[in-house]
């Protein structure tokens, strides 16, 4: 016999105190990162998490469903479970059937997410941690200091009065944070891109952080510009795929 628990039976900050007790996530590992943030540190405004227990009341599963400034129409869905079995069933509890979603989970998980959601786009993504025995921190007059929306800081290099590279925050918890960067492809090899990195991973070590970068399996151009600044492969993987969840009469 088995469980889950919704979020609107139980408090938010209830649930998020029981898989910091039973430690279903690990805080201080990288590959654990992502799933933190979203399942314990997102806006709980914008949150909706529901726990998954097995007979004894241990957790098992989780599903954090959130909206983000990412795409206001299209909830990021971050999920974590001991299998296949559990991951549908929380998938199918959760998700609302036409509806797009962006979701994330590890590659174990992958095909089930693909049992309850239409996938038009997926891809796995390689999870990088800055190793500061190879980070070397690097002055370029060029980088501007400036803030997001959200008051993150950003890190940005103009070229004829546009913004050629710059460099971000897609999320930050206690303890780690994802950098993102975009280059314009008249920009490209120019050192540009590493350049805003290396300062959004100075100012995120200074702070006490520590920066991830997330790269696509395969992208090379990518891979080359987080080594170059000293990020490391930890080995672990993010499935993400982006699609409508599938009606129940599909579901079987």
């Amino acid at each position: 016999m088995t469980s889950s628990m919704p979020t609107n039976k139980v408090t938010l900050s209830a649930q998020r105190a029981r898989l910091i007790q039973e430690r279903f996530l690990s805080l201080t590992k990288p590959g654990h990162a992502l799933a933190v943030y979203y399942a314990l540190y997102h806006d709980p405004g914008r949150t909706q998490l529901r726990l998954h227990f097995d007979a004894s009341g241990q957790v098992k599963g989780l599903i954090s469903v959130c909206q983000t400034g990412f795409n206001l129409f299209q909830p990021t869905v971050v999920m974590r479970a001991v299998d296949a079995g559990v991951a549908v069933r929380l998938l199918r509890e959760v998700l609302h059937p036409g509806r797009p979603y962006y979701v994330i989970t590890t590659p174990a998980l992958g095909a089930a997410v693909q049992v309850v959601a239409r996938l038009e786009q997926s891809q796995v993504n390689h999870v990088y941690r800055l190793d500061l025995h190879r980070y070397r921190p690097e002055i370029n007059v060029m980088v501007q200091t400036t803030r997001a929306a959200d008051a993150s800081p950003k890190f940005i290099i103009r070229s004829q009065g546009q913004t050629a590279a710059e460099a971000g925050i897609n999320w930050r918890s206690p303890h780690f944070a994802e950098i993102f960067v975009h280059t314009q492809p008249q920009a490209e090899g120019r050192g540009w891109g590493k350049a805003v990195v290396a300062a959004c991973a100075a100012a995120l070590t200074q702070s006490g952080v520590q920066p991830l970068y997330m790269v696509a399996e395969g992208n090379r151009a990518s891979i080359r510009l987080a080594q170059s600044v000293g990020f490391v492969d930890t080995g672990a993987r993010e499935f993400v795929g982006q699609g409508a969840c599938r009606g129940k009469a599909t579901l079987g």
